[in-house]
């Protein structure tokens, strides 16, 4: 008569066969969080505000111009000292990334501990959405009174 019970052991998630494939799923979604911390923590550390750290926005200097990037660094660097009303006023833009890598991130790792593959397959209507509200807040923070979403 077989072994039901040794059988039924393999199957169990966290047995040691199961911890070391789990450790394989999450080594991605670590590294990647390892170097995005990493270079918050770099940010965090070295001061965009101040002057001769950072290259300066080739747009920004040459038409004057913010892009929606502009103003990221500064937003980082206040996220990382917990000033999260500065880091709107640098950059909403940014801000809103950050959460959203952090909620695509959460959803990996969940992915990842559950053995399921994640595909990200946006919307075509999503897409188009996003890149259009990018656009709106590029052009309002360069008009007279969008000064406000000014970095």
């Amino acid at each position: 008569m077989p072994d039901v019970n040794a059988d039924s052991q393999h199957r169990v998630t966290g047995t040691p066969s199961d911890t070391g494939g789990m450790m394989a799923r999450l080594a991605v979604p670590a590294g990647i969080l390892a170097a995005v911390a990493g270079a918050f923590a770099y940010v965090g550390t070295v001061d965009p505000n101040q002057p001769g750290h950072y290259p300066v926005c080739p747009l920004l200097r040459y038409t004057g111009l913010y892009c929606p990037g502009c103003g990221g660094l500064r937003s980082a660097h206040a996220v990382v000292h917990g000033d999260f009303l500065s880091a709107l006023h640098d950059n909403a833009a940014a801000v809103m990334g950050y959460l959203g890598f952090a909620a695509m991130w959460t959803v990996w790792v969940v992915h990842a501990v559950r053995g399921r593959p994640l595909r990200i397959d946006p919307a075509p209507a999503l897409v188009w959405t996003l890149g259009a509200l990018l656009l709106v807040f590029t052009v309002v923070r360069n008009l007279p009174f969008g000064g406000w979403l000014h970095p």
